[in-house]
């Protein structure tokens, strides 16, 4: 994955391909640009799977992770019937957010479809407050990966 404004920065990787459903179409036959948001959950669904961090785990340690930034940049169409690979980038950070970088791939004509990046925060379940540090479980997985260094 591209990214021109990272360097040294840890990461790990995923992808997902998926089948571009009729109703995630507009009535051009054009993937309708609100469904991107839904691909980049499917792919980091796919990467907390791959690396043993799932939504509900983080839930039952008491937190959320709201989205709290969200960047999509459309580049080419993708339409009805066609397949797209989502590839999904975590990067590392010392402050207590998550940040994911997404590349959407056309597998028909092998052209990037789309670019973007989601950040999340932690927040207790139970007062819904901010965390402004990593909570403890966290931390402890981040040391259990194998980061990349890009």
């Amino acid at each position: 994955m591209s990214n021109e404004n990272c360097t040294g920065v840890k990461i790990l990787k995923s992808s997902i391909d998926i089948a571009v459903r009729f109703s995630e179409t507009d009535p051009m036959g054009v993937v309708w640009h609100g469904n991107y948001l839904k691909f980049f959950e499917d792919a980091r669904e796919k990467l907390a799977h791959d690396f043993g961090m799932s939504h509900m785990e983080v839930y039952e340690k008491g937190f959320f992770t709201p989205i709290v930034k969200t960047e999509i940049e459309y580049k080419s169409s993708i339409y009805f019937g066609e397949k797209a690979r989502i590839h999904v980038t975590l990067e590392k950070h010392d402050a207590a957010k998550i940040i994911f970088r997404y590349e959407v791939i056309n597998l028909s004509n092998g052209q990037l479809a789309t670019i973007g990046k989601t950040i999340q925060v932690f927040m207790d379940v139970k007062n819904r407050m901010l965390e402004l540090a990593k909570p403890d479980f966290y931390e402890a997985w981040e040391k259990q990966q194998n980061w990349i260094e890009e």
